[in-house]
């Protein structure tokens, strides 16, 4: 930089552009009070850093250099407003009373107390915050009395989404008049903002683009600061960005007549400077719902990336010292002294202070943290039987003490004694552990789905025999006239009513709203649902085929299906993706991936139904219900007859409970979807040979058979088949593992179980490419064959 710095990183002129204390009402006490909490939190800083460094904490990535531009924004910040934020934003949150310090360093040592830990009970790395805005029973808390802050993620730019989501619930809020009785708790006429952070490294992101683009074009209360360090790791912003600047990246973005994003530039050391663009900016969003950017440039990050290195191997002696000298901290204390609003003695005084109460603090947390784990450790000691003096020893003077070395030094103990009351006691301390590190995977409030017990669908004489699709046409328009907190988002799902027409006439007659056509972005529809579901609607985002599921799977994996689990049950997303696969022709038409999302995305319930009716009574249920949950329909079964179910918008199918679809004495099909009419013909060919076959649809993957009954199917015919058009080794091996393992079925079986499953290729686009990259009914025929041959070769020979 050397002599053009002064130029680069020049400061705000006061003359020029001046901005007083009163024109911001500010007061000298509000100044000298955030001062204060800017050097606390780097202090924290620092504390949590060397903390890590001596082996109490893992791991540390602080907030550092972020200080000042922090207090600016959680000024602006209301009640009822929202964060989707960054891993950096510890001032923020003790600014706006988010966060303790206490809360702090609990998250640092990873407390697995809530109340030390209640972002995430130890279960997320430290500066990931997170609000609780469920209750003790899994219910919505009134968010427009809270500040809300949805949990953070690790993977960058994945908080981007479900950000857009968050100001797509104002928007609904404020323009659909339909939801004003069910607003109350949830908005106030569409008043709230949500606050996105990122850095700027990260903006180079895909689902960023992605974001910012559907942000200009529904026009939604959504602010994004990006904190701009000039460094992404080591990586310079000019490897990084086009003219090494995001906000010149997307100056064709910027409002006018057409719409588009309101983008400001402000110094990250600017304090006046920085309270005047938030206030503004907020104000102006909080009346029009014009999305805005703030990017914060001129920030530094003394700390480096985090503890796992050093940012003096990257950074060039001139950026250090820049790094030193434009430290937002020192710049403010500078302004104070000069401003005569405090003197030079007053702040080492106050930073005395501040050092002595933040390092007392961390004590505070420190013991919180290790004293219930001391105290499980002496009552383990005291337990012991004479004669385990090594393992004594090692829980008495561990290197580390922690809950591994405790169980551990158990289970040791158990296996040389064989004594059954400390076994006893292992049982309880693991599940105690099992509950600090595994609940809450999925919703167990009074709402969870596995609370919604099956209803049958109902005939009568009068029932309509139709297309499919009108099976779900039907459902859906129940559902959206008899809860106006339904809606349906996706490509094409508008004025067209869906490629296969399932919502058609509904955009028409419930609004776009209600009925939403998108562009053509896969992870911010599912971003844009989970953010709607977070506050309380209740969102079907439509993914046009389940080939394209794989531009969303970051978002469902990293942030949907563990957003329960790592909040520990403080937050959720009651989000339904709606999407169709199994059969059709060509490469990217025919996806049954079912063991990619199966395995990326627990947490999600995964749905398979063989039909629309099914379908229907399985969207009845999640809809009344909270835990997200992905529904596949078959492809080609839109336009099949179905009968319409008197009660279409009502009945339901219980999850996780498969169906008999035919029974048999030789042998067991499990299967789902659209491999359910091939088992069930093949069935009737197999019939005609002699063979007998039971055929069983799973109906959902996840949960897969809560009352372990397959297995009694393999105990009356101790053989199985395994069928689905996944890849080998996909579903078809993960419910031979459920059957065989979990439901123990192995022992029933007098053959080898089979799966019968796709080709390791995709479909090809001729017209034999299904029937021949897929299993068939012959396929299922022979497969069943076999296996009748190998147990009575006399009646069924080889051939």
């Amino acid at each position: 930089m050397g002599s053009t710095m002064s130029k680069t990183f020049s400061r705000r002129d006061p003359i020029t552009d001046p901005i007083s204390l009163d024109r911001l009402g500010l007061s000298h006490d509000e100044v000298i009070a955030d001062y204060r909490l800017a050097f606390a939190s780097r202090v924290a800083s620092l504390i949590g850093r060397k903390e890590v460094l001596t082996g109490k904490a893992k791991f540390g990535i602080f907030g550092d250099g972020k200080e000042i531009a922090q207090l600016a924004m959680a000024k602006a910040f209301r009640p009822g407003d929202w964060r989707s934020g960054y891993y950096r934003d510890q001032t923020f949150m003790l600014a706006a009373q988010m966060l303790t310090f206490e809360e702090f360093f609990g998250q640092l040592y990873a407390d697995t107390d809530l109340v030390a830990d209640p972002a995430s009970g130890g279960r997320q790395m430290g500066s990931h915050f997170a609000s609780r805005f469920l209750d003790d029973q899994g219910l919505f808390l009134r968010q427009v009395e809270l500040k809300n802050c949805a949990a953070d993620m690790s993977p960058t730019a994945s908080q981007m989404a479900r950000l857009l989501g968050l100001a797509y619930a104002s928007k609904l809020y404020r323009n659909n008049p339909s939801l004003s009785s069910a607003a109350d708790g949830f908005s106030v006429n569409g008043n709230e903002i949500a606050f996105g952070t990122i850095g700027n490294a990260s903006t180079s992101e895909g689902v960023f683009f992605e974001t910012i683009n559907a942000a200009g074009v529904l026009q939604v209360p959504m602010l994004i600061s990006v904190w701009d360090d000039g460094y992404g790791i080591s990586v310079p912003n000019s490897l990084q960005t086009v003219k090494a600047s995001i906000s010149k990246a997307l100056a064709g973005m910027k409002t006018d007549a057409d719409g588009g994003l309101d983008i400001h530039v402000v110094k990250g050391w600017d304090y006046l400077g920085l309270i005047e663009t938030y206030a503004s900016v907020a104000h102006k969003m909080r009346e029009d719902h014009v999305p805005a950017l703030i990017h914060v440039i001129e920030m530094t990050q003394p700390l480096g990336h985090s503890t796992s290195g050093s940012h003096e191997r990257y950074k060039s002696a001139e950026r250090l010292t820049f790094e030193e000298e434009f430290d937002p901290i020192r710049l403010m204390r500078q302004w104070i002294i000069s401003e005569q609003i405090a003197t030079s003695e007053e702040l080492d005084q106050w930073e005395i202070e501040e050092k002595q109460g933040v390092e007392a603090i961390r004590k505070k947390a420190w013991n919180t943290y290790i004293d219930p784990i001391k105290a499980e450790r002496d009552e383990v000691l005291a337990l012991l039987p004479s004669g385990l003096d090594a393992i004594a020893e090692e829980l008495a003077n561990p290197l580390e003490l922690n809950r591994r070395l405790i169980q551990s030094s158990l289970v040791r103990a158990v296996f040389a004694t064989r004594d059954p009351a400390l076994a006893d006691y292992l049982s309880k301390y693991k599940q105690r552990n099992n509950d600090r590190f595994n609940s809450h995977l999925y919703s167990r409030s009074i709402e969870s789905p596995l609370q919604v017990k099956s209803d049958p669908a109902t005939y009568s004489a009068n029932s309509e025999v139709v297309d499919g699709r009108i099976v779900l046409q039907r459902c859906f328009d129940h559902q959206f006239e008899h809860d106006p907190r339904s809606f349906v988002i996706g490509e094409d799902v508008g004025k067209l009513g869906d490629v296969n027409l399932v919502f058609e006439g509904l955009n028409e007659k419930y609004g776009d709203l209600r009925v939403t056509d998108t562009g053509i972005r896969e992870a911010t529809i599912l971003g844009q649902g989970i953010g709607a579901a977070m506050r309380g609607l209740r969102p079907i985002v439509d993914i046009q085929y389940l080939d394209y599921l794989l531009y969303a799977l970051q978002i469902c994996s990293d942030d949907l299906a563990n957003l329960h689990y790592r909040t520990a049950g403080g937050q959720k997303a009651p989000v339904i993706i709606r999407t169709k696969g199994h059969r059709l022709q060509g490469i990217w038409h025919t996806g049954s991936p079912m063991g990619v999302v199966l395995h990326a995305c627990r947490g999600v319930y995964l749905a398979v139904p063989r039909n629309m009716t099914q379908a229907a009574g399985m969207y009845n249920t999640l809809l009344r219900s909270d835990n997200p949950a992905i529904l596949i329909e078959v492809l080609n079964g839109y336009r099949i007859k179905e009968t319409v179910p008197d009660n279409v918008g009502t009945f339901t199918v219980a999850l996780g409970v498969p169906e008999l679809l035919r029974k048999g004495a030789d042998l067991t099909i499990v299967t789902y979807g659209a491999c359910c009419r091939i088992a069930l013909d093949a069935a009737g060919d197999l019939e005609a040979m002699g063979i007998d076959v039971e055929v069983i649809d799973v109906q959902t993957l996840n949960p897969f058979d809560i009352g372990h009954t397959l297995v009694e199917s393999v105990k009356k015919t101790n053989a199985v088949v395994f069928l689905d058009e996944d890849v080998p080794g996909g579903a078809s091996a993960f419910m031979m593992q459920q059957v065989l393992e979990v439901q123990a079925g192995w022992q029933f079986l007098d053959t080898g179980p089979r799966t019968l499953s796709a080709k390791e290729n995709r479909s090809a686009y001729a017209s034999d490419g299904e029937y021949f990259t897929k299993p068939n009914r012959e396929d299922v025929v022979e497969a069943v064959y076999a296996i009748l041959s190998e147990r009575r070769p006399k009646d069924f020979p080889k051939f």
